[in-house]
């Protein structure tokens, strides 16, 4: 079956080009229409999503080349995107950038494969009639890609932009579809690892409207719409099979401090089986009652440091239940949550203490980017991994210090850095941490295999 799937992919000509901002904007002000609107991401990313949410109200998905195949990305768009009236699939860094030199994991690619037609934010700071060649090379290099429209963003004031208005018109057939102005207010801030998290930012449901109501007063709202719903009809996959009644119960940190996780793949847990039932590290004294299992995420334990130490119950909660044998599982966050400490320059906060290593924030990234793993047979379980490596992604500025010479992994890392460079995914007991992050795909599964691995080490109730 194919439906119409209105639909627009909103990149740029490079990186920091304010292509996020623009996009939520475009969302916030469609969704203030009364308009539902779901939003997507290119590659790996657990930033931009967040403000995706924010924005439209919905959770946000990744389509990632590196842990999807093309068919597996085509048919969770088209599952998520049904009912919505337009989504947008926002780029990393330029149209054209990618990994493979050919551009075959690239945001143009990702483009042509959903039918979407593109719309381009050029940061337009420095220039006026320069704009018309830039366009004009976009439009010849991809071939396959339909540039539907632009929007001239950070533009200087009104002289500027009828500048940049008469190069485009002149010189090329591409629409103008707005121009934004300068304006701090349209920013969102960036620190080690990106964007600022929504978590970390107050007033957000005022500075969110704001600037949805900027992008309404500078973009063509209308003629937007109509672009995305010009786009080609899609195939609908069918849709997934209901999940079954949940028999196991499984704790997933939730908070400011750990917030890092795929959409797609909590979904996961429900299709195998588990009910995940949210805590905070900051904020709640003891872990949810009955649970079968645990799972940190990542996030920003750094930033929440002096918050996460002076609750000492839920770092003594998590220790001891750990000790006893709870299967539990922590990606990079996580990770630095069950050392022993966690340094940052001057600053060190005592952290859970089942690690026995020191996290230590770098000024650099020490892993960053695609990395690719092989089971060591160390772990309680493992992942199903099609093929004879595992595709996943890392992005820390920590480093573990002070581990045991002789710890246990759970990978070996082929491409990448994970925790030493060689391994990742520290072993002790029914724990799995590592600074690695997964995704729950065809390629590879790793949700059902660790809640089967809980179910099998599930413990009565003690009746009370």
């Amino acid at each position: 079956m194919s439906s119409n799937l209105p639909r627009l992919f909103i990149a740029a000509a490079h990186k920091s080009s304010g292509k996020t901002t623009i996009s939520i904007g475009l969302a916030a002000a469609l969704r203030a229409r009364g308009l539902s609107v779901r939003m997507f991401k290119k590659g790996p990313d657990y930033i931009d999503p967040l403000w995706h949410k924010l924005a439209c109200g919905r959770d946000s998905y990744n389509l990632d080349y590196n842990t999807q195949s093309p068919r597996e990305m085509q048919a969770l768009f088209a599952r998520k995107a049904q009912g919505a009236d337009i989504s947008l699939i926002e780029a990393n860094k330029g149209l054209f950038d990618g990994i493979d030199p050919h551009g075959a994991d690239s945001n143009a690619a990702v483009a042509e494969l959903l039918g979407a037609p593109v719309v381009l934010v050029i940061d337009c700071e420095g220039i006026t009639r320069g704009i018309a060649p830039l366009l004009i090379g976009y439009q010849s290099f991809g071939q396959g890609v339909k540039i539907a429209g632009v929007i001239l963003n950070r533009v200087g004031g009104a002289r500027h932009e009828a500048k940049l208005r008469a190069a485009v018109e002149l010189y090329t057939d591409v629409e103008v579809l707005g121009a934004v102005g300068k304006d701090t207010a349209m920013s969102l801030q960036e620190r080690h690892l990106g964007l600022t998290t929504p978590g970390d930012m107050a007033v957000l449901d005022e500075r969110m409207a704001a600037i949805g109501a900027r992008v309404a007063q500078a973009v063509e709202l209308d003629r937007l719409m109509a672009l995305g719903r010009s786009a080609p009809r899609l195939d609908i996959p069918p849709m997934e099979e209901p999940a079954p009644a949940a028999d196991v119960r499984i704790a997933v940190a939730r908070d400011a401090a750990f917030c890092f996780y795929y959409p797609d793949d909590l979904e996961a847990f429900a299709r195998a089986g588990a009910e995940l039932v949210p805590f905070s590290p900051i904020s709640d004294a003891v872990l949810p009652e009955d649970i079968d299992g645990l799972f940190l995420g990542g996030g920003f334990p750094e930033t929440h440091m002096a918050a996460l130490a002076d609750n000492a119950a839920m770092r003594t909660a998590i220790r001891e239940a750990v000790a006893s044998g709870l299967p539990a599982y922590a990606e990079c966050g996580g990770l630095m949550y069950l050392a022993e400490s966690l340094v940052w320059g001057a600053q060190k906060a005592p952290m859970c203490g089942v690690i026995k290593a020191r996290a230590v924030m770098n000024a650099r990234p020490q892993g960053r980017g695609i990395i690719h793993l092989a089971a060591t047979g160390e772990a309680p379980w493992s992942p199903r991994i099609a093929g004879e490596r595992a595709a996943a992604h890392e992005f820390h500025y920590a480093s573990l210090h002070g581990l045991e010479p002789m710890t246990r992994f759970a990978w070996k890392v082929l491409r990448g850095h994970g925790t030493d460079g060689a391994h990742d995914g520290v072993v002790q007991g029914n724990l799995v941490a590592g600074f690695t992050h997964l995704r729950d795909t065809e390629k590879l599964r790793w949700v059902g295999p660790f809640v089967d691995f809980v179910r099998r080490r599930k413990r009565p109730r003690t009746e009370g």
